[in-house]
């Protein structure tokens, strides 16, 4: 079966299809800025040259029509016609206490996604949007929804409520959902396979490191926590996004500023985390450079990120009664050894020794730490995409 996995952002649309049956990626692209003056569109045919054109995609009705036209364009496409696409997978970043698997997509499970809108305002309408574009465009196609928040159904109660009223929890959903779901329910999988032990067996802790940053802890094959929350602002300082902060500095902020609560919010989300920090940039390559250069407030954001990572990480040991393996992911985890190496230096107790020659390797699915270690360490590429194609084709059989 070919799948198209569609993952629509507020402004952006990455795809790719995927033969099932093999699991090869066909092709992959993206359509920016939808909505935006500037309109950007990529397609890209596995082993093929990247095609690349200017387009305006008012709503992200006219992108999915710019990614059925490419993938099957006679001469560069990969299907010879829509009917070749036997489930298109889509993400979905939210779905409460709703959804706890993927789910084929109806009017009623629209309609509780959109339900869980307040809790990812960002994203779950973005959703809505692709879901609705391809059903209109393909309505004989059946179409999945595959969670963000799913994967972390699992978690248990004393994990994942908050030391707040219960009635907020009854009321209104105010606990721990967690979110990465789809790249850590990937990589905890293949570190199974990689070590040749039952996923069932195995005590993992998955580091996705990104401009949005979670880890979790995947205790025989299930999520048992993870550091993302409520929302995504929860947990270890991000690119732009502050992590862990006494709740009463929001409001503190808010009367020394003489701005609203929501401001505040704004710059916790937007203005904080490495970038606020450094007051440089939210990318990690530039803080790196500038820390080798004694740019302290560089080097105080990176030990900052490190240090929580390696506390986290700490925390989940003991939460799990031990760990055999430390899976670093996304783009600071598979690329940025600087980093990496600061976070196995605050680990070194469990007794974790770097193999700095194989730290060096960037992208690449590998072993970092050496073979004396007590615990496995490993960098594994995430493919969120490949995930939600699996996940698809095993609902729809």
């Amino acid at each position: 079966m070919k799948v198209l996995v569609i993952n629509c952002g507020s402004t952006t649309l990455k795809y790719q299809v995927i033969d099932s049956s093999n699991e090869e990626m066909l092709c992959k692209g993206l359509c920016d800025r939808i909505g935006i003056d500037g309109g950007n569109f990529t397609y890209q045919k596995t082993g093929g040259d990247k095609e690349q054109k200017d387009v305006q995609m008012p709503s992200h009705k006219e992108a999915i029509e710019e990614v059925l036209t490419a993938i099957a364009n006679p001469k560069t496409g990969v299907i010879s016609g829509l009917d070749e696409i036997g489930a298109v997978g889509h993400r979905v970043v939210h779905g409460g206490e709703k959804f706890t698997a993927p789910t084929l997509i109806t009017d009623d499970v629209i309609k509780v996604i959109d339900e869980c809108t307040p809790f990812a305002p960002l994203h779950n309408p973005a959703n809505i949007i692709g879901i609705n574009a391809c059903r209109e465009l393909m309505p004989d196609t059946p179409m999945v929804a595959v969670f963000d928040t799913a994967f972390h159904q699992t978690i248990p109660q004393k994990a994942y409520m908050y030391g707040i009223p219960y009635e907020y929890y009854e009321k209104y959903g105010v606990r721990k959902y967690g979110f990465h779901g789809t790249s850590h329910s990937y990589v905890s999988k293949r570190a199974a396979e990689i070590v040749g032990k039952p996923y069932d067996k195995l005590k993992t802790i998955v580091c996705h490191l990104g401009g949005g940053s979670s880890l979790c802890a995947v205790k025989f094959g299930k999520s048992f926590d993870t550091t993302m929350g409520f929302s995504p602002l929860e947990g270890l300082i991000m690119g732009t996004r502050s992590g862990d902060i006494d709740p009463t500095a929001v409001n503190y902020i808010a009367e020394r500023e003489h701005i609203s609560v929501d401001d505040v919010l704004t710059i916790l989300n937007k203005k904080s985390g490495v970038l606020g920090v450094s007051g440089l940039s939210s990318d990690f390559r530039d803080l790196a450079e500038a820390a080798m250069v004694q740019n302290e407030r560089a080097a105080l954001a990176l030990d900052m990120f490190s240090y929580r990572v390696a506390k986290y990480i700490g925390a989940y040991a003991m939460a799990m009664k031990g760990v055999d393996v430390i899976a670093f992911t996304a783009g600071i985890g598979e690329n940025n050894g600087y980093v990496r190496a600061e976070i196995m230096n605050y680990i070194s107790f469990l007794g974790i020794e770097l193999d700095e020659e194989a730290n060096k390797l960037r992208g690449k699915e590998v072993k970092i730490s050496t073979p004396t270690s007590k615990v496995k360490v490993y960098v594994i590429p995430t493919n969120e995409e490949l995930e939600i194609c699996r996940q698809t084709v095993a609902l729809l059989q």
